[in-house]
């Protein structure tokens, strides 16, 4: 299970059509092994418009923010899907709008790709709980960062990268499992880190600008990033 960062499907405005081309060739050696895989998008440029806008109009009402968001998160995965599909990659052609709906599409499917499911939590939670509803061993969150930081490396220089930690360490630097709003900017979300707790998941995070990396932990191999470990 993969969520990628909305971040990486844009270059600026732009669609990065490079780094969707590798995305899509990796995911087509990944699956050409048998290997099935659920990618989450998240809405990247398109959702912060969006909800940017909203708020200019006079929207504050979170709900209706996250609403903007999520529809965002639906039309990018909606256009990774068709890339996929038009390599020749067995993608659903379905972009399911909730987790139960995911789950089920993988009985014919090697590949589903969703966004969004409702108000409240981020893509992270959705790629988090859909492991979890199919009880895959663990769920890797491809962002535009290359580790866990002990701190905010924005604001803080000295910031230190882990490379391993634990989920209740990992609850500690992000917070307890609250929302904090339409395009929260979070390592990872809280909401989806107590979902792992709460069902021993095992986490990965690393820069998924990197395909040749993200291919690596997919294959269970040695990458650059941080593992998330259950508890013991």
């Amino acid at each position: 299970m993969v969520a990628a960062g909305g971040s990486l499907l844009y270059d600026g405005p732009e669609i990065n059509h490079n780094w969707l081309a590798e995305l899509v060739a990796c995911i087509g050696e990944f699956t050409s092994k048998g290997n099935t895989l659920g990618l989450v998008i998240g809405g990247g440029y398109l959702a912060r418009q969006g909800i940017s806008s909203a708020k200019k109009a006079g929207i504050t009402d979170v709900h209706e923010l996250d609403l903007i968001g999520i529809a965002a998160t639906r039309v990018n995965a909606a256009g990774v899907k068709d890339a996929l599909r038009a390599s020749g990659v067995g993608a659903s052609d379905e972009i399911p709008e909730t987790i139960e709906e995911a789950a089920a599409l993988f009985s014919h499917n090697s590949v589903v790709v969703m966004g969004g499911t409702v108000p409240g939590h981020t893509t992270d939670a959705v790629s988090i709980g859909l492991a979890i509803a199919v009880e895959a061993e663990s769920c890797t969150i491809a962002t535009n960062v290359d580790f866990i930081y002990d701190s905010n490396p924005k604001t803080n220089p000295d910031a230190v990268p882990i490379s391993r930690l634990n989920l209740t360490q990992l609850q500690a630097i992000v917070g307890p499992p609250s929302h904090a709003g339409a395009g929260p900017n979070v390592i990872i979300d809280p909401i989806g880190v107590q979902l792992a707790i709460d069902n021993n998941l095992a986490l990965s995070l690393l820069n998924g600008g990197d395909v040749a990396n993200l291919a690596a932990c997919l294959a269970g191999e040695s990458f650059t990033g941080s593992v998330v470990e259950v508890l013991s």
